[in-house]
């Protein structure tokens, strides 16, 4: 059997639509709020239809020398296009991006997760250091 984290897919998001991105400051000061983005598809655009979609995406921070990692967010995306006149004819599609604000008072690691309802589970990270 598998562990959870052989599970997870990993690829340079410039080449591969489902990885997701983080966008944040490479430094920041302690204690003082900065901005997280993450999407799917930044430079190849991954499709948003009723048939193939991103499900959620997932932010953590892992502090440099803890063991375990904190979750910032779990974000889902729920509309796809669906309607009762059929699949990709309804009125609002949700957009796989999200801003999340946070502060940290060590160095470490943002890590974002995304499902895809297709191709399964993407992973990425981006360190944060302390200025």
């Amino acid at each position: 059997m598998k562990t959870f984290g052989e599970l997870f897919q990993a690829a340079d998001w410039k080449a591969e639509k489902h990885v997701p991105v983080i966008e944040c400051p490479d430094g920041v000061k302690a204690g003082e709020p900065f901005s997280v983005k993450v999407s799917v598809g930044k430079e190849i655009a991954h499709p948003n239809t009723t048939e193939h979609h991103i499900r959620w995406i997932s932010v953590y921070f892992h502090a440099e020398g803890e063991k375990f990692p904190y979750q910032v967010g779990h974000f889902e995306f729920s509309a796809h296009g669906e309607s009762a006149a059929g699949p990709n004819q309804g009125p609002v599609y949700t957009n796989h991006e999200v801003t999340a604000s946070l502060k940290i008072t060590q160095p470490g690691t943002i890590y974002a997760a995304a499902q895809c309802n297709i191709h399964g589970l993407w992973q990425s990270g981006r360190e944060v250091k302390l200025g």
